[in-house]
């Protein structure tokens, strides 16, 4: 019925159609006006939404991350003021300034004492940090490679803490003179150690007070 309808509409006066059309051309124009405008509104809007909503959950979760290390805050302070006690403790077991002549002799002694030959142990200038000096040594010694590891171990023994660390060192395999006076499996250890010592809190304000202008 609602076909014959439309059969029989004059589509250019449709103000005299029947009541059928009018109402089915009405609903037909209000679905075709709410699909333009989900496209071309309402779709663009959820999107956003979902944008949005992405958006609050990454802020609620760094919120709820920040909120937790403001709350262990305190307890992270105390771990830190530990650690940094911990650590003024074992530089303290480093060797003083007065200590630090000796200790540099005992342990070229100690290279000896191992065999090998110090071919070079020149101390530089000392290069001041916070709580602690660091040493730099320029070195060459010949030795077997057991020999290296005696001097290693002997130097951890020293009964005063000593830390030694190695800069742009290189160990190669010597080479043979004419003559053949280095025996085969001989190595080369050449380059920069550094050793360390303390400084306290004298010396500490000592050195701020030359350094400031």
């Amino acid at each position: 019925m609602i076909l014959n309808d439309f059969r029989d509409t004059d589509f250019s006066d449709l103000g005299s159609a029947p009541a059928t059309v009018r109402y089915t051309l009405l609903a037909l124009l209000l679905v075709a006006l709410g699909a333009i405008g989900y496209y071309m509104v309402i779709k663009d809007k959820w999107a956003e939404l979902d944008r949005v909503k992405l958006q609050e959950l990454s802020l609620r979760t760094d919120f709820e991350n920040k909120q937790q290390k403001a709350a262990n805050l305190e307890a992270y302070e105390e771990q830190l003021a530990e650690m940094q006690d911990m650590l003024q403790t074992m530089f303290r077991q480093l060797p003083s300034k007065t200590e630090m002549d000796k200790l540099l002799v005992d342990i070229s002694q100690t290279a000896l004492a191992a065999g090998i030959d110090v071919q070079l142990f020149e101390p530089l200038a000392e290069e001041p940090r916070d709580f602690y000096a660091e040493r730099p040594i320029s070195i060459r010694m010949l030795g077997e490679y057991h020999q290296f590891g005696e001097f290693v171990g002997a130097v951890a023994a020293l009964p005063r803490v000593v830390i030694l660390t190695m800069h742009d060192i290189s160990l190669r395999r010597a080479e043979r003179t004419n003559r053949g006076s280095v025996a085969e499996g001989m190595l080369i250890l050449e380059g920069q150690v550094k050793t360390y010592r303390y400084i306290d809190e004298e010396e500490a304000a000592q050195i701020a007070a030359e350094a400031a202008p």
